[in-house]
């Protein structure tokens, strides 16, 4: 590290202008253009930046909260870095919260999604955060093999309509950025551009926040990204699954159009939260041997809006009727 900093002993660092704009001070900083976030991402992806540089350049863009220029820049860079092949798939599922207080309901939405024939890969990462249930984990639970490659996906459409890979085999680098969770102790931006980066070009993505300041960020930068359908909502724990006991704001695009539309509270109290997350009752409800009251509403729920993400359903109401009946007939098989 000494030696690398030294070699800028009497020459800037390619990467110091980015720094300087987004730390300059009160009066003096600002947010990068497009072009300059596409630059300084380029950079950080082609590992040509010191640790020191990259540390306090996620952190002020933490301070700041990155716009919606900067998150477009940061995703396109990644996603010309990626270059993976198109393959056909109908919607990209971003998993990146993990799950702490009720189970992962969102999964059972997906895989019933792909029993019905849309073609659905999710990606995320694990163990950025303590103490919260992965969706990588949850599915080797329940039998479902973890795609290591492009062509592992293209496999796992073809014989299941579905499937996940970490993204740690989409990108090292970006799995490494989000690990610093625990060295920071703050999320930073990189966990908002995963959600975006949707690797194999779906038709349809959907993305889910946690505080409720960044829907709008999203769903401008998803527009700005070009994508014709999306849905941004705030998901229970982080994760896109609608949570029965509060309103659900969707800011999504829909035929490369802008929309809002807010969906009522499903319960009158709020439903307990889960003592311990015991992946043997989640196991047992997706086989149809037990149910779960809140579980099977949001798992529902959950379905309707990924639906009507997918302009399968001209109304939301028809994307519910559907999204029940795919539930009531759901078939758990292990064979895969």
């Amino acid at each position: 590290m000494n030696q690398k900093r030294n070699l800028y002993r009497d020459l800037e660092h390619p990467f110091a202008q980015y720094v300087r704009i987004v730390g300059k001070g009160k009066n003096g900083s600002r947010s990068l253009s497009y072009q300059e976030a596409y630059d300084a991402f380029t950079l950080i992806l082609q590992n040509e930046v010191l640790d020191v540089q990259l540390g306090a350049f996620l952190m002020l863009l933490r301070v700041k909260e990155e716009s919606v220029d900067e998150l477009s820049g940061f995703v396109q860079a990644t996603r010309d870095q990626l270059k993976f092949k198109a393959l056909d798939v109908d919607l990209d599922w971003s998993s990146y919260a993990g799950k702490r207080k009720h189970y992962p309901w969102f999964l059972l939405a997906a895989l019933t999604l792909a029993q019905n024939g849309y073609k659905i890969v999710m990606h995320g990462a694990s163990g950025h955060t303590l103490n919260r249930v992965y969706t990588e984990q949850v599915l080797e639970y329940l039998g479902y093999s973890i795609a290591q490659n492009e062509d592992d996906v293209a496999r796992h459409l073809q014989s299941q309509n579905f499937a996940y890979i970490p993204l740690a085999c989409i990108s090292p680098i970006l799995s490494d950025l989000i690990d610093l969770r625990n060295v920071m102790g703050l999320r930073s931006p990189i966990h908002t551009l995963a959600r975006l980066i949707n690797p194999f070009n779906a038709k349809a993505t959907l993305q889910a926040i946690f505080h409720p300041a960044y829907r709008g960020s999203h769903q401008q930068t998803a527009f700005q990204l070009g994508y014709q359908n999306s849905a941004v909502i705030k998901g229970e724990g982080g994760e896109f699954e609608r949570n029965p006991d509060a309103k659900t704001l969707i800011c999504g695009i829909k035929h490369g159009e802008l929309y809002e539309l807010e969906l009522p509270k499903l319960t009158a109290d709020r439903s307990p939260i889960e003592e311990e997350l015991d992946l043997t009752t989640f196991k047992a409800v997706w086989e149809a041997k037990q149910s779960h009251e809140y579980g099977e509403v949001a798992v529902v729920e959950t379905m309707a809006i990924a639906l009507y993400s997918m302009n399968a359903f001209d109304t939301f109401a028809e994307a519910q009727a559907k999204a029940k009946v795919f539930w009531e007939n759901r078939s758990a098989s292990n064979e895969r």
